[in-house]
Formats: structure tokens, C-alpha cells, sequence
């Protein structure tokens, strides 16, 4: 028979002080979910459940009843009951899984992080009004992502999208997250930041609940809007975001305007345009009727004043006229008299007569001889004569 064979005392009994000496096992908290609760005779035994492990939990002195299904974080030691032969959790402690150590540390970075004044509404930047280009810190994989293009799309086509791909739970993901976050903060191709994951349990969503999360946050260059979670769902990101959207969707909604609202603008603008033009142009005219009236009134003034000038000048013109005239008219009447007084006609109308001899006019006895032919101009024609006698010295 072989040497090495233990009783089932001794074999429950060697498994039972091996969870009593383990002193890392010794007032842990463990989170999952209640499956079951019952109480006999005063102690309570419920199951605590995960996606993949079934935990028996006692309880001997319990205040608050859970309800099956309540996410809860459970304080106490493993057990093994060696009459039984069943292995189980003792429960100390119970506590909303939201008001547990996670919820504890929560507060406390919450509050360390506002007295460093992460939280400020002084420093929060504006999201662009209009953006054309987004970063986004998230999963590659998921509806996440792919809720943020269908909105995105369906509001605006014109706006693209540059994904950072991160782990957005376990171990590691804060660092990828605020290496997404540095990434896009000193990128100069994005207008905004939205950091987004689907909704999870505390735990799923704990890396959004660091400092190194926080503190890439806070530097951020860029408007920074978190989308984490639920609605319902709070974390230290969102406080030291720019803006909180209370899902991914609602982020794509809150930074993308439509592209109507865009084609809106544009008639606004072109409206406001054309009423300053009008305007403009109405006032421009106003000037130039009132210019053009100040034009007539200055015109009709001077041409009034130039006629008064011109009048006076064409009378005191006339009166120098007539009075040249009148003075040119007897002088003209003198000289008429005197001309008459020495014209020919005039003397031979006294009886003088103008005599011509061979074409020279005759003017002594002594021009002509007996027989000479002498032409002698009347006032009604002439007379062709010759010369009989002549008496006077010749």
C-alpha cells in the first residue's frame, strides 16, 4: 500500500490552511455581479459573477439587501468549510460597485486635480464653429468609431476624420490614450479632439480615470471633447475636457455643423451683401441728387448773377454803340455836306462842267487849239464838241 495515501481530513485540511496563510488573500475587495441572494437563519449566501467565473460568496452579519443583478465590490477572505467540503468567499463588506475603492480613488484624483485647477471654465477652449478636420482617440475596431463616420457623415461629407487607434481598457490603454492625445495636440491637421469609447463598467473605463490621462488633457493644444461612456457615466477625463458629449455620437453631433446650416450662411451672408449694396447704392444716389440739386441751385445762381452782368454790359454796350453811331452819324453828315460841296456833280449842278481832250482832263485854254474835240461830261451824259474859238491867253 502506498506510504503517501492522507485522509480526506488531512488533505481539507492542508487546502484550508493554505487560504489561511496566504496573507495577500487576507480583506480583498473583489468586484462582479450578484446572481443570487438568500438568507437562512440571519447569514446571507449569494453568488458574485463575472462573463467567465461564478464566485460562492457568506455572509454572517448583513445591514442592506442587494438586489440579483447589482454591480457590487465585496470585502472579505476566501474560505474553505472542511465538514463541507465547499469553498467560499466570507463577506465582510458590502458596497455599490460605483461607491467602492475605484469610486474612492475617483474622488480623490477628482479633487487633486481641481485644486490644480484642471477644471477651470477660465481655460476651456471653444469648439471651432466650423471644423473641417477631426482627431479621434479610440478603438480601431467597434461601433465607436464607426458611429462617429455615420454622423459625420450624414451632417457634413466634407469633413474628415484621422482615428489614433488606442486600447481604450486594460492594462496600458491610459498611456496609449494620452500618447493619442499628445499626438493630435501638436498635429496641425485637425481643428478638434474627440476621445471616445462605448459605455463599460467602472473597471472598463478606468484608464479614463488617471492622471496620465488627465494630464495629456490638460496640455492639449487643440479643443478636446470626451465621449466616454454612457450618458450616465462620469470620469476624470470629462471634467478636464473642453467639452463633455454624453456619447461618441453626441460628439460627432456637438463638433460637426451641417452642411446646410454652411449653405444657410452662405445665403445670409450673400443677403447681408446685397441689403449693404442696396443700402450703399441708395445712399451713393442720395448723394448725388443732393449734389446734383446743390449742382442747379450754384448753375441757376450764377447764370442768374452772369445774366444781371451780362445785361448791364449788353445795355451800357448798346448805349456806347448809339452813342458812337449817333456821334459817327454827324460826322458822317459833315463830311456828306463837305463831299457834296466838292463833288463834281455839285458844281455842275452850279453850272461847272468837266471837259475832256483826248482823254485828259481839260484844264487851260492853252491844253487845246481851234478844231480840237472836247468831251464834255454832263450830269445826264456827254457832249462831243470841237473848238471854234478860243478866247483868254493862250
Amino acid at each position: 500500500m502506498d506510504e503517501n495515501l492522507i485522509s480526506v481530513s488531512q488533505f481539507s485540511n492542508y487546502v484550508k490552511n493554505i487560504f489561511d496563510a496566504e496573507i495577500l488573500l487576507q480583506d480583498i475587495c473583489i468586484f462582479g455581479e450578484i446572481s443570487s441572494f438568500n438568507v437562512s437563519n440571519g447569514v446571507a449566501y449569494f453568488g458574485l459573477k463575472d462573463e467567465n467565473a461564478l464566485l460562492n460568496c457568506v455572509m454572517f452579519r448583513y445591514n442592506e439587501k442587494p438586489n440579483v443583478g447589482d454591480m457590487v465590490i465585496v470585502k472579505g477572505s476566501p474560505n474553505y468549510y472542511v465538514k463541507g467540503g465547499r469553498f467560499s468567499f466570507n463577506v465582510t463588506k458590502i458596497m455599490p460597485y460605483g461607491k467602492g475603492l475605484l469610486y474612492e480613488n475617483f474622488l480623490k484624483l477628482k479633487e487633486k486635480l481641481e485644486k490644480l485647477g484642471y477644471f477651470d471654465q477660465s481655460i476651456k477652449k471653444p469648439i471651432p464653429e466650423r471644423v473641417k478636420r477631426i482627431g479621434v482617440v479610440s478603438s480601431p475596431t467597434g461601433a465607436v468609431i464607426q458611429d462617429i463616420i455615420d454622423i459625420t457623415t450624414r451632417r457634413n461629407n466634407s469633413v474628415d476624420i484621422v482615428l489614433f487607434p488606442v486600447k481604450v481598457q486594460g492594462i496600458g490603454a491610459e498611456f496609449e490614450i494620452a500618447k493619442g492625445i499628445d499626438f493630435f495636440s501638436n498635429y496641425d491637421g485637425v481643428d478638434c479632439v474627440i476621445v471616445a469609447r462605448g459605455g463599460g463598467s467602472m473597471e472598463d473605463l478606468q484608464p479614463f480615470n488617471t492622471e496620465v490621462v488627465a494630464d495629456a488633457t490638460n496640455r492639449c493644444k487643440k479643443p478636446l471633447v470626451s465621449a466616454v461612456g454612457h450618458e450616465t457615466d462620469f470620469t476624470i477625463i470629462d471634467f478636464c475636457s473642453d467639452l463633455r458629449a454624453p456619447t461618441p455620437s453626441a460628439a460627432a453631433e456637438l463638433v460637426v455643423r451641417e452642411k446646410k446650416k454652411d449653405f444657410e450662411l452662405i445665403d445670409d451672408l450673400i443677403y447681408n451683401i446685397e441689403q449693404s449694396l442696396n443700402l450703399k447704392m441708395k445712399t451713393a444716389f442720395n448723394k448725388v441728387d443732393l449734389l446734383a440739386n446743390n449742382l442747379n441751385k450754384e448753375v441757376s445762381n450764377l447764370i442768374k448773377l452772369n445774366s444781371i452782368k451780362f445785361l448791364n454790359v449788353t445795355n451800357k454796350l448798346n448805349y456806347n454803340v448809339n452813342n458812337l453811331i449817333v456821334k459817327n452819324e454827324n460826322k458822317f453828315k459833315l463830311l456828306e455836306n463837305l463831299l457834296n460841296k466838292l463833288s463834281p456833280l455839285n458844281l455842275i449842278n452850279k453850272g461847272y462842267i468837266k471837259a475832256n481832250v483826248n482823254g485828259s482832263k481839260l484844264k487851260s485854254c492853252k491844253e487845246v487849239d481851234v478844231g480840237s474835240e472836247i468831251n464834255i461830261e454832263l450830269i445826264d451824259g456827254t457832249v462831243l464838241t470841237k473848238v471854234l474859238d478860243i478866247k483868254g491867253e493862250k
